[in-house]
């Protein structure tokens, strides 16, 4: 259930009886030829098909994360890491006080990683709170299904091409592209990084068929759906 679709009253009585949520967290960032907005978009709703089942009520995703290396791509929104530690923070917080003690963060960009540390601290100081968070595109069977369907995916590229994350009127090439030199991405700012990677796509081609994708989809909706049924003590 999408917290949007109640009121406080609602979630008051919800979490008398059930003290789980779902926060999702994403990042607009370029994509290539896909929505700045995908990490996002993919996240919220891989959150909220998985959810929807057991009544657990999910949050609007937190759309901008930390994307620094892309901060040379026109639409990128990046937030500093001690900002964005604030913000999960004060996320946590919220749905803290108002009940909640089992907390599923689904993270839709990898940068946003780092926020583990922040977690460790947060659950000190919370004893009685459990905090999972679940990287649902490299989670293990999801990933599993990844490479078993085409092993050079990466960011950009076809594993993140879904219906949804398509937009209309921007052509999406046809060929596989080649890996790009991780290691020397790395080492300079976002300005080479885009003169390097060129379009964004790491490797890979750009799209596969939607029977294909939507195989993937129902082993993330499944997998994420058992993080939060699953594993809390």
């Amino acid at each position: 259930m999408r917290i949007q679709d109640m009121n406080w009253g609602q979630v008051e009585a919800r979490v008398a009886q059930d003290d789980r949520c779902v926060v999702p967290l994403g990042s607009i960032e370029q994509h290539a030829y896909l929505s700045l907005a995908t990490d996002m978009i993919l996240a919220e709703r891989v959150s909220v098909d998985a959810a929807q089942p057991t009544g657990v009520p999910v949050f609007p995703c937190l759309p901008y994360g930390m994307a620094a290396g892309f901060a040379a791509f026109p639409g990128t929104v990046t937030l500093r890491l001690r900002t964005y530690l604030a913000v999960v923070e004060d996320l946590l917080d919220s749905v803290y006080r108002a009940g909640f003690r089992r907390i599923l963060l689904v993270n839709g960009h990898g940068g946003n990683t780092p926020v583990n540390p922040l977690l460790a601290e947060w659950m000190n100081e919370r004893r009685d709170a459990s905090v999972k968070l679940h990287d649902w595109w490299r989670a293990p069977r999801t990933m599993a299904k990844v490479v078993a369907t085409d092993p050079a995916a990466s960011h950009a590229s076809w594993m993140e091409n879904f219906p949804w994350t398509r937009l209309e009127g921007a052509t999406v090439p046809n060929f596989s592209k080649e890996r790009i030199d991780f290691a020397a991405t790395a080492r300079v700012d976002a300005w080479r990084k885009r003169e390097r990677i060129a379009e964004g796509n790491y490797h890979g081609v750009f799209q596969r068929p939607d029977a294909d994708m939507l195989a993937i989809w129902q082993v993330a909706v499944d997998e994420t759906r058992h993080e939060i049924e699953h594993g809390w003590h």
